[in-house]
């Protein structure tokens, strides 16, 4: 009988074992999940400070690349369009460019206030005050093209929005008088050389046929075109030409369009260089 009772009590003994045995395989596969878990939170953290590392690296190129590109642009500018015989020149341009580096630094920022711009404009218009010479007015022209430049650039970035600043109802807008006195008058080559060359002083015919190449009866019409349109005012019979309010509004107008869609241009390229950049920082992580 004890033989026996042995016999049958043997069995147990493998299956309390290997019942053990799934118990700790399972509570060591719970814990290598553990572990597994914690092994990739670590890693989806460290991907993305360096993403993050990688993004802001590329955001401050970006700025800086911008940055060169207005100084430049101020340089350019000043050099091209100031007063070239001028006893000031060198002591307007040091506060010209003082003043619009310091307004081009803006873009660094995230976000740029209003008070900021506000106080460059206001700075300008102190200068402006303090002008001893009526043809001053022409530098002061090309510094405010360079800052609404800069402006405009910071509201494609997003960086800038003025506060006063209000959509236009583009519904009151008269197609017919746009056309017949913006549009058309400006839109030939030559009539359009002939109001930016007499933007600052004014121009005789020869001067006038000097610049465009034409002659007489040629010439005469698209100066004529330009009378009649507003944009061109001839002093007296025979004498010379001056651009007249309506038409230095138009050119005014027609720069800051251009300027604006240049900044428009180079802000999608800068967009495109950042967006590869991630991309690229995304194939590595």
């Amino acid at each position: 009988m004890k033989d026996g009772s042995k016999k049958e009590s043997c069995p147990e003994i493998p299956i309390v074992s290997e019942a053990r045995e799934l118990m700790e395989v399972k509570a060591i596969r719970e814990k290598l999940s553990e572990i597994h878990s914690d092994i990739k939170k670590v890693m989806e953290f460290t991907s993305r400070l360096r993403f993050e590392a990688a993004l802001e690296s590329s955001r401050q190129e970006y700025s800086n690349a911008l940055l060169s590109y207005l100084f430049e642009d101020i340089n350019t500018g000043l050099e091209r369009n100031m007063v070239k015989k001028c006893p000031e020149k060198q002591n307007c341009t040091s506060a010209f460019t003082a003043l619009l580096q310091q307004n081009a630094g803006l873009i660094k920022k995230n976000k740029v206030d209003d008070t900021s711009i506000s106080n460059n404009r206001e700075k300008l218009d102190e200068l402006r005050c303090g002008a001893p010479y009526s043809k001053c007015e022409k530098c002061f022209s090309e510094v405010s093209s360079l800052l609404v430049k800069q402006v405009n650039l910071m509201r494609s970035m997003r960086i800038y929005a003025d506060n006063q600043e209000q959509k236009p109802d583009i519904s009151a807008l008269k197609t017919g008088v746009v056309i017949s006195d913006i549009l058309e008058p400006v839109s030939n080559y030559q009539r359009l050389e002939i109001l930016r060359a007499v933007a600052f002083e004014t121009k005789s015919f020869s001067a006038f046929s000097e610049l465009t190449g034409l002659r007489g009866g040629n010439l005469l019409f698209h100066l004529q075109k330009l009378t009649d349109s507003g944009l061109l005012l001839q002093q007296h019979e025979r004498g010379d030409y001056m651009i007249t309010e309506k038409g230095f509004k138009i050119l005014q107008g027609l720069n800051e369009i251009y300027s604006s869609l240049q900044d428009s241009l180079l802000q999608n390229s800068a967009e495109n260089s950042l967006q590869k950049n991630k991309e690229e920082s995304d194939l590595t992580f």
